[in-house]
């Protein structure tokens, strides 16, 4: 398997046991030099999960789906796929995936590319229906290197899901895609999950982990920091929002320093006249507010979403004195990257 973009496979009858985990991470370490990029990782993915993989960059995303795809060796403890290694488990076509790094094949055509990945797939699609499902079948003449950004992300993709794969892995796979394409591309990722696959993704675009994920782990500074619902990560943040609009006093300002120094406020942002205040107690903040003499106006409380509940989880974790965080479920793990644009 190489990284240059898309590796397919399929086994048996196109899905998992269920009774056995899919993926599973045990006391995995990994370094890279001085850094240690995984500390003691403990995981597992089962089989039917829509699992987001979210964290801020340099959080660890990439090192631990290399380490699952087999592109890394662990320093120490074991990473399984399917009960096996995980170049077995590839070699043996159960794994589809879907990587930022490397390129397409440039001389060719869209068409002569997917092809090739059926070709290679132990129980390949036919492919008309692998450029259809990928919404790509109207430039199967088009060569690679004449496609946008986006086209060339759905390439990537039909060249994951060639093959009945048992589990599809996808690094940011909605990069360059416009709204329409994200969305039929989801309605496809849901249906490969109906019949029984795993899908681990990582994204940047935490409304997809929100309305696609049955289950959101969130990476930082290498500790896996939750793991849950998107309902259980917006629940543990502990906070509230709440927006009004305030006017400024003679001198154009509004007091920063006062609002920062409300009761129970876990963050503050002022722009122009509004305020958006994050607190763990909104009636306490907002009596304060009132106490202050302030008169707010359009005022608005609400819960976060998982946006916010991820900015307040992340601020919090790198507040901590310790690189290691607790999880609100029992996987415990630290991932980092290596130095570098990962």
């Amino acid at each position: 398997m190489t990284a240059t973009s898309a590796v397919t496979a399929g086994h048996g009858g196109g899905s998992a046991d269920r009774g056995a985990p899919v993926v599973s991470f045990r006391a995995v370490n990994k370094n890279f030099g001085a850094v240690r990029a995984v500390a003691g990782l403990d995981l597992e993915l089962r089989a039917g999960e829509t699992v987001a993989l979210l964290g801020p960059n340099g959080a660890g995303k990439s090192t631990a789906l290399d380490l699952l795809l087999g592109l890394r060796n662990p320093d120490s403890g074991s990473v399984a796929v399917f009960g096996t290694t995980p170049a077995k488990a590839i070699a043996a076509g159960r794994v589809g995936a879907m990587l930022q790094s490397g390129g397409l094949m440039e001389d060719v055509t869209v068409r002569e590319l997917v092809g090739l990945a059926c070709d290679l797939h132990p129980r390949a699609y036919p492919v008309d229906r692998v450029l259809k499902d990928a919404g790509i079948d109207g430039i199967g003449d088009r060569k690679v290197n004449k496609l946008s950004g986006g086209q060339e992300q759905r390439v990537r993709f039909a060249m994951a899901t060639a093959g009945a794969n048992d589990l599809i892995v996808l690094d940011e796979p909605t990069v360059g895609m416009d709204v329409t394409a994200r969305q039929a591309f989801w309605a496809t990722m849901r249906g490969q999950v109906e019949q029984g696959r795993t899908v681990l993704f990582a994204t940047h675009y935490l409304e997809e982990a929100d309305a696609i994920a049955d289950r959101v782990l969130v990476l930082h500074r290498g500790a896996l920091i939750a793991d849950g619902t998107a309902a259980e990560i917006k629940a543990r943040a502990g906070a509230r929002r709440i927006t009004f609009d305030l006017d400024a006093d003679r001198d154009g300002r509004i007091d920063e320093a006062a609002l920062r120094g409300l009761p129970r406020v876990v963050g503050l942002d002022i722009t122009g006249p509004t305020v958006r205040i994050r607190s763990d107690d909104a009636d306490a903040t907002m009596h304060a507010v009132y106490a202050l003499g302030l008169y707010p106006r359009n005022l608005e409380v609400s819960g976060l979403g998982l946006e916010q509940a991820f900015l307040a989880i992340t601020e919090a974790a790198a507040d901590t004195a310790t690189p290691a965080a607790t999880t609100t479920a029992t996987a415990v793990t630290a991932t980092a990257e290596e130095p570098g644009n990962r």
